[in-house]
């Protein structure tokens, strides 16, 4: 089997998962390591990031745990510190944490709200880059992997304003990097990820609906699909890894959209 990501060195932002099964960050975070990455798995929950390793560990890949709030300067900071302490360089960067706001209207939306949004899903992408990219360009080169949503590019039915406008940012964000750093050799782009059955969705689906709802539910998303089911943390992590590999290393400055086909859907 070829390893694209021989002696890499991968720092997976959001790298656990808030449930059980497979989130696009844990799911990234394992295939690097299959693919021959060194990762440096990081998570707000230091439970969540620990799983992951586990899972690495226990297939013989390496790897290491970190905790950190990657909307904190500081935090961020040490965070990248510890990871090139660890394994001496940085290749690749996946920025995979997001949240989303609560069916909120930009009337209905509150500072808070708004600020938290902005800052977990944009800010985290700039701190963590403040501190890699400056270690890449003095590696010669490296490649950033960002996660945005089809949300940044169509209207799901729901009110979600800040996450519309925060997702919709990370692909402005990626071109400025993409541009700002190419002649560096460091390539950056977005994954825009569809309908996805991950826990970040069905944790919060389990608390309000009943077992037989949820699979209601699930046959009505896998319907909307085009190819006839909703997607996985495998399918955004399968393209991760061809963006983070020099399979793409013709490719900087995109969007690439994993959704099954939704968003080529007229209604």
């Amino acid at each position: 089997m070829a390893h694209r990501l021989k002696d890499k060195v991968a720092l997976v932002i959001g790298a656990g998962s808030v449930g059980p099964g497979w989130g696009n960050g844990k799911a990234t975070a394992v295939l690097f390591a299959r693919e021959g990455a060194k990762v440096f798995a990081v998570d707000q929950n230091l439970a969540a990031a620990e799983e992951t390793m586990s899972i690495i560990a226990g297939e013989g890949g390496v790897v290491t745990a970190h905790q950190a709030d990657v909307t904190k300067a500081a935090e961020v900071k040490a965070l990248v510190q510890r990871c090139l302490e660890t394994y001496g360089r940085i290749d690749i960067l996946h920025n995979n944490v997001g949240i989303t706001d609560d069916d909120m209207t930009a009337p209905r939306s509150t500072e808070e709200v708004w600020d938290r949004t902005m800052a977990v899903n944009l800010k985290s992408m700039m701190l963590t880059c403040k501190y890699v990219i400056p270690i890449m360009e003095k590696q010669g080169g490296g490649a950033i992997v960002n996660l945005s949503s089809i949300s940044a590019i169509r209207h799901n039915g729901r009110p979600f304003i800040a996450y519309y406008t925060s997702k919709a940012g990370v692909l402005g964000f990626t071109r400025g990097v993409a541009l700002d750093h190419a002649k560096a050799k460091i390539r950056c782009n977005a994954i825009l990820p569809g309908m996805m059955n991950t826990p970040l969705m069905m944790e919060p689906a389990k608390k309000r609906m009943s077992g037989k709802e949820i699979e209601a539910w699930l046959r009505d998303r896998d319907s909307k699909v085009p190819i006839g089911r909703a997607g996985t943390g495998w399918d955004v992590a399968k393209v991760a890894l061809f963006l983070a590999s020099e399979d793409s290393d013709y490719v900087t400055g995109q969007g690439i959209v994993v959704d099954g086909g939704l968003t080529s859907k007229f209604a």
